[in-house]
């Protein structure tokens, strides 16, 4: 299971380019990979399909340690 800060990386993508292939904004992604916030089910499965990886397999859950 990879988070979606991971799934990015990997994609060498910024948090800027993934806001807006999923038209959100760049302070959502940040929320997201952070764990300050978990994605609506419509916008999970477009993040799955973006990178092409089944939606159970990341993991929206974790959360930053401080």
């Amino acid at each position: 299971m990879k988070t979606l800060a991971e799934l990015r990386k990997e994609k060498n993508m910024t948090q800027k380019e993934l806001a807006k292939a999923l038209k959100l904004s760049v302070s959502a992604i940040s929320m997201y990979e952070i764990g300050e916030r978990t994605p609506s089910l419509k916008k999970a499965i477009k993040i799955a399909d973006l990178f092409g990886v089944p939606i159970e397999s990341i993991d929206f859950f974790s959360r930053k340690r401080s």
